[in-house]
């Protein structure tokens, strides 16, 4: 079977887990929402998932989580896939959540996997469906036991991509040899969920990466997915080592949100860096760590 082209993919092949920005009250700002996604889109982002974990989404209402979703519609268009992150631990509230995410037009969706309830494989598995039995758009599983207490198992994810809207998995379990047979045993087009593991995800098969950190260097992450993609892995290779301190500065030392509204703030990109309790902004020394870690990848603030 031919690989399709990558340009064509219904989640996009670069997808920045956005961020969502608040004013200095703490209230959603669209208007800086809609530049955001759309900065992002410039400098090569062909999907921008709309609150997903770094978009804070635990903490925002449904009427926030579908102005957010408006908003980035607005902004970008067709330029890029938007995929609205419509998955909660409770399933019904997530199927009234992606209809009406469906309803204003977006691409499609990110379910996580239900969290704190700790379900059975037989329970995770009856949510997606039942999810993706909802909306006629296409679902991206997204597998992140580290902060979901549970993992989907693999031998779950092959049975859920006999479903004909299932079509791709965000794989932030950081397990190569679960991924590898995902890859080996269904059509799913998988995605890092984790920035650092885009080079060897993409050697075995992967397409792309849901990212925190292309917030700060979406053409550097561009080209290195490019670059994996068209098999020129010595460039990959140079582009991951240049981007190993971008990741180290927005995932290694505060939660990603944090980091990256901080950054986005000192690049003059957003006016803010506000984030919502339980979240707080990076200390002195947390900062001290991040600007070390950037200026080690040569990027003066």
């Amino acid at each position: 079977m031919s690989e399709p082209d990558i340009a064509t993919r219904p989640f996009g092949t670069l997808v920045p887990a956005m961020v969502t920005p608040f004013t200095a009250d703490g209230a959603v700002d669209y208007k800086q929402a809609a530049a955001l996604a759309a900065k992002l889109v410039d400098g090569g982002c062909d999907g921008i998932l709309v609150t997903g974990t770094t978009g804070e989404t635990p903490t925002l209402t449904d009427e926030e989580n579908l102005g957010m979703f408006q908003a980035v519609l607005d902004a970008v268009g067709d330029r890029a896939r938007v995929i609205a992150g419509t998955g909660t631990n409770d399933t019904r509230h997530s199927i009234s959540l992606s209809r009406r995410a469906a309803a204003l037009g977006v691409h499609g969706l990110l379910i996580v996997t239900p969290y704190y309830n700790k379900p059975s494989q037989a329970g995770i598995q009856a949510h997606f469906e039942a999810i993706a039995d909802s909306t006629e758009l296409p679902v991206m599983l997204y597998d992140i036991p580290g902060r979901t207490g549970v993992p989907i198992a693999t031998e779950t994810i092959i049975r859920l991509a006999d479903h004909p809207r299932i079509t791709a998995l965000k794989d932030a379990k950081a397990d190569f040899s679960a991924t590898t047979r995902v890859l080996a045993n269904t059509g799913l087009d998988v995605y890092s969920g984790d920035d650092g593991l885009t080079l060897p995800l993409m050697a075995a098969g992967a397409v792309g990466l849901v990212s925190v950190s292309a917030h700060v260097a979406p053409q550097k992450f561009r080209a290195l997915i490019d670059a994996a993609a068209a098999g020129d892995f010595a460039t990959a290779r140079r582009l991951h080592f240049e981007l190993d301190p971008v990741i180290r500065a927005t995932m290694g030392h505060v939660q990603g949100a944090v980091a990256v509204k901080q950054i986005l703030k000192w690049q003059g990109i957003l006016p803010t860096s506000v984030v919502r309790l339980p979240l707080v902004e990076p200390d002195e020394a947390e900062i001290a760590l991040i600007k070390a870690d950037l200026a080690e990848a040569g990027m003066e603030l």
